[in-house]
């Protein structure tokens, strides 16, 4: 079994909870918050216990340490934690500066061990649409069209889905577009009231620097949304992945056209739920992740965590952690000056060769 304690009392450190008391033989957490009230409002949620003092996360003899706070505290939380001897799994994402992902970077290099939980490729869904690209089924990828999810997570897809290594040169143009749109749904229910926000919209162009591009293209709305939706599409050489559909070329050079089948991997089958069972069966054409499949693809990584501390590969290399993070530090730059050229600079997480 593994142990971890949360640092954190947030929505998203409930996640970590939650997958707690979902698979009991599999992990035991410990929350650490700030005050009474938090630990409180996190015992009442999760079902977890929690605490306010450091001396008893110690006593709970943690594998590592899960550090959930809001992003602009992540790195240095990490740090703190780093320094006590203990191996972090970070949210997303890792750093918010360039400066405190060098210090990461360079704490990693001295041997810590740093996992950020970059879970979207592992959803059942897309990891099936990942594992198309990777198996060649379209092809050489060479463009992409992403609307799905925002920043950090987006750089990651982009760079599985095109199969782009860490540290390749790219250039970014882009600009931030405000629209009013009604809110339908939202993290604690429906609404139903008509009411009317004024809805902000990233729009990126991306260019590689082995001529593969992408289009990055992202509402906040669109998280929890009934009339906004979300759309991958990967266009390779012989076939595209759109969506939950794959259109492709067989060997005779016949088209085909087959609905993805979002299975989990043999390894994880401990972590299937009813929940999941009941996603995977009813699936259809529109590409909706959700909390059920968040959760599996979070609880994915902290299982993976067992063979990465016993020496095995990390579920979430550091460098690609550093790269997303970096990624959205530029789109920030992109949007706020439209259409000008912004290019990617060689950072030290970045092989030689690149």
């Amino acid at each position: 079994m593994l142990r971890y304690v949360i640092v954190g009392s947030g929505y998203r450190a409930e996640y970590f909870g939650r997958i707690a008391k979902t698979y009991p033989d599999l992990f035991s957490a410990l929350y650490l918050c700030r005050s009474e009230e938090k630990a409180d409002l996190m015992k009442r949620h999760t079902g977890v216990n929690a605490v306010t003092n450091a001396d008893a996360c110690l006593a709970f003899r943690p594998d590592f340490v899960v550090i959930a706070v809001d992003r602009a505290h992540v790195a240095d939380v990490s740090e703190e934690w780093i320094g006590r001897g203990f191996p972090v799994v970070t949210e997303t994402p890792v750093g918010d500066t360039a400066d405190k992902l060098r210090r990461l970077w360079e704490a990693g290099q001295r041997g810590a061990k740093i996992v950020c939980c970059e879970q979207y490729h592992r959803q059942p869904l897309i990891a099936a649409g990942l594992e198309a690209v990777a198996q060649n089924t379209l092809g050489k990828p060479s463009s992409l069209y992403l609307s799905m999810v925002h920043d950090y997570h987006a750089a990651s897809l982009i760079r599985k889905a095109l199969q782009i290594p860490v540290g390749e040169a790219y250039t970014m143009r882009g600009m931030r577009l405000c629209n009013e749109a009604v809110e339908t749904d939202s993290r604690y229910g429906a609404i139903a009231d008509g009411r009317i926000t004024l809805a902000q919209r990233d729009m990126i162009h991306l260019s590689f620097a082995s001529g593969k591009e992408a289009i990055y293209d992202f509402c906040p709305l669109q998280y929890r949304s009934y009339i906004r939706s979300r759309h991958i599409t990967v266009r390779g050489t012989k076939g595209e992945w759109s969506d939950a559909q794959l259109l492709y070329l067989d060997t005779e050079n016949r088209p085909i056209r087959r609905m993805l089948t979002p299975e989990l991997p043999q390894k994880f089958a401990c972590l299937d739920t009813q929940a999941l069972r009941d996603r995977r069966r009813n699936w259809t054409a529109e590409l909706a992740p959700d909390t059920v499949q968040d959760e599996f693809a979070i609880a994915s990584m902290l299982l993976d965590m067992k063979a990465y501390l016993a020496g095995g590969e990390s579920p979430y290399s550091l460098a690609d952690a550093l790269e997303d993070a970096y990624f959205w530090l530029l789109v920030t730059q992109a949007v706020s000056h439209p259409w000008q050229e912004i290019k990617s600079e060689k950072m030290p997480w970045h092989p030689i060769a690149f």
